[in-house]
């Protein structure tokens, strides 16, 4: 059968090629010269008796068949390094580099408590942090784990998506600017309040009540910053009304330092995710950490 026949490092070359999505990307990544993978790839074709990847100088395009048959390789790798992990001992401890991509406010809300606690419960396991808040592709730079905070949903992809939690967005002011400006009491009168904002281009408030009412409402942009904790600092030094995650502004409001404004009202929500690829998400390293921060963070 000519299945049984094929080179399994000729799959893992031809799955790696096509993850990085070409041959110079991949010949990066895994330090191999990229003639070797061509020539792997090359042989892969001639055993299988079709092509694969359609190759020029500007295009990197697999075949139909190439397509589906990507699918099914990837597949029957997962499942030999399944296979490998239980012959070496599923209940071994885990370890290993695990690299993870998060955002600064997830990074200081979240993972400077939470990764201290993981590193000392397992020691095996290496952590490489990339605090960025630019858009990270995890399979082209082999990042196994990513933390996305987004308020609409995330595209359709072949990455692992587990969400973790959703937050609703509060409206929050000091004490002092309130007792200043005084208290808003229905949306419309934050158009006469000073407005911590993320962004310009979005300077209006999108505003829903428990009963299912909405309305937007554009306060006067007294500050703007495209940082949560920016504006959080900015909110409890009295400069105006900010519209900030619930757990963000959790501790401030605990602390009385804010007090939420128009309670009945949200902002809307933002939805953390963690993303992993497929591959990468079976190992145990990355599937231990994955589930401690789902955990962690969840709560």
């Amino acid at each position: 059968m000519v299945l049984a026949m094929l080179n399994l490092n000729d799959l893992f070359f031809f799955v790696k090629v096509v993850e990085h999505k070409g041959f110079a990307p991949a010949s990066r990544q895994l330090a191999i010269p990229k003639s070797t993978l061509s020539k792997r790839v090359a042989e892969l074709e001639k055993h299988l008796g079709l092509r694969l990847i359609h190759r020029t100088s500007r295009r990197f395009v697999l075949t139909e068949t190439g397509a589906d048959f990507y699918r099914h390789a990837a597949a029957a790798l997962i499942e030999a390094e399944t296979a490998e992990n239980i012959v070496r001992g599923r209940l071994a401890e885990p370890s290993g580099t695990v690299r993870i991509a998060a955002s600064v406010p997830t990074a200081q809300l979240w993972l400077a408590t939470l990764l201290p606690e993981l590193s000392q419960a397992f020691p095996r396991i290496r952590v490489e942090l990339d605090v960025t808040d630019r858009f990270v592709d995890l399979v082209q730079e082999g990042i196994d784990i990513a933390l996305r905070d987004h308020f609409a949903p995330l595209p359709s992809s072949d990455l692992v998506q587990r969400r973790i939690m959703v937050q609703p967005l509060w409206l929050v002011a000091s004490r002092a600017y309130l007792q200043q400006q005084g208290e808003p009491e229905s949306p419309q009168a934050l158009g006469a309040h000073q407005g911590l904002l993320a962004s310009m281009r979005a300077p209006a408030w999108s505003l829903t009540r428990q009963d299912g009412e909405t309305v937007e409402v554009a306060p006067l942009a007294r500050f703007v910053a495209n940082e949560s904790h920016v504006l959080l600092g900015a909110a409890t030094a009295g400069l105006g009304i900010a519209c900030l995650p619930a757990k963000l502004c959790g501790t401030a409001l605990k602390a009385k330092t804010l007090v939420r404004v128009l309670p009945e009202w949200i902002g809307g929500s933002v939805t953390t995710t963690l993303l992993m690829p497929h591959r990468r998400g079976q190992l145990p390293a990355v599937r231990t950490l994955a589930d401690f921060l789902v955990e962690g963070i969840g709560k």
